[in-house]
């Protein structure tokens, strides 16, 4: 029996997606990295088609374009669904992709020009995994070698920037891929370490509104404050926080003092500092050099 080629690529995302099914489901981040998220394939939904339902009226209601429906399911044929016919849904537009046992995770993102930290977040910060979720958007061709459509990043205005500290510090261990100064492992850092004593007071680094202002964590006592303009701020590790939820803070306000708490990366206290932009995969995180000034 001969098959197309198009016919191979269904039949092996069927059986890519059968084998999931039979995976067992993570219930909480990976240890021993910040923050990570469950992995996006750990988040696929089922939905059974009901009568009178169009392609268009099911991607509309997951905020998803009819292309990420029709790559996830071979059985959607010219953008026609049958009632009764059950999907899966991926939690945002993206594609699945196995890792060849020659290859790494790092090079599948290369390949598809997508950011690593990107795909090493959203895929719940696996050293190792056989399938990949990448956060490829509708409109462009689904094979390797092809850039990836990104959203439009919001440009950083003035009034985002300043310093968290009283005056500027060394830096412990800086934004991006690092090796792990405890533990040997490398993995993404999502911030940066600002070295400074102990109680030293943290403030914020531009007007905004505490999102977040508890435990949470490896990030110990955290502060998290919403800027305008679709930024937010993280403060991380702190030995006290002097703000609650929903307060209104101006650049300068105290927000806590530098502590420990939490799993520092290493046994100088310091700030852990985050900048983070509102995009299509949520707060993602940029490089915080940028912001401090």
């Amino acid at each position: 029996m001969k098959f197309s080629y198009r016919s191979l690529c269904f039949l092996s995302l069927f059986s890519t997606l059968s084998l999931l099914s039979t995976m067992p489901q993570p219930q909480s981040a990976s240890a021993g990295v910040e923050s990570c998220p469950i992995p996006a394939l750990a988040r696929i939904q089922k939905y059974q088609v009901n009568s009178g339902e169009t392609l268009a009226t099911i991607a509309n209601r997951y905020n998803l374009a009819p292309e990420t429906i029709i790559g996830m399911n071979p059985s959607v044929k010219k953008g026609e669904v049958t009632a009764g016919t059950e999907l899966q849904i991926p939690p945002f537009n993206g594609i699945i992709v196995e890792v060849p046992r020659n290859q790494s995770w790092r090079q599948i993102a290369s390949q598809y020009k997508v950011r690593p930290d990107t795909v090493f977040e959203i895929n719940g910060c696996q050293k190792n995994p056989k399938f990949l979720f990448l956060p490829i958007l509708p409109g462009v061709t689904f094979a390797p070698g092809v850039s990836a459509k990104s959203p439009t990043p919001t440009t950083a205005t003035e009034n985002i920037t300043g310093y968290p500290l009283p005056s500027a510090t060394g830096v412990g261990l800086a934004y991006g891929w690092q090796i792990h100064p405890i533990t040997g492992d490398v993995f993404f850092h999502s911030g940066v370490d600002l070295l400074a004593p102990v109680n030293t007071p943290v403030v914020a680094i531009a007007p905004g509104i505490v999102v977040f202002a508890k435990e949470q964590g490896s990030y110990g006592k955290l502060v998290i404050i919403n800027h305008a303009g679709g930024f937010q701020s993280r403060y991380a590790q702190l030995d006290s926080i002097k703000v609650s939820l929903g307060q209104k803070v101006n650049k300068g306000d105290i927000l806590g003092t530098v502590g420990t708490t939490g799993q520092p990366t290493s046994s100088q206290p310091h700030l852990h500092f985050e900048m983070r932009s509102n995009g299509s995969l949520g707060w993602e995180a940029k490089d915080p050099k940028g912001f401090l000034r």
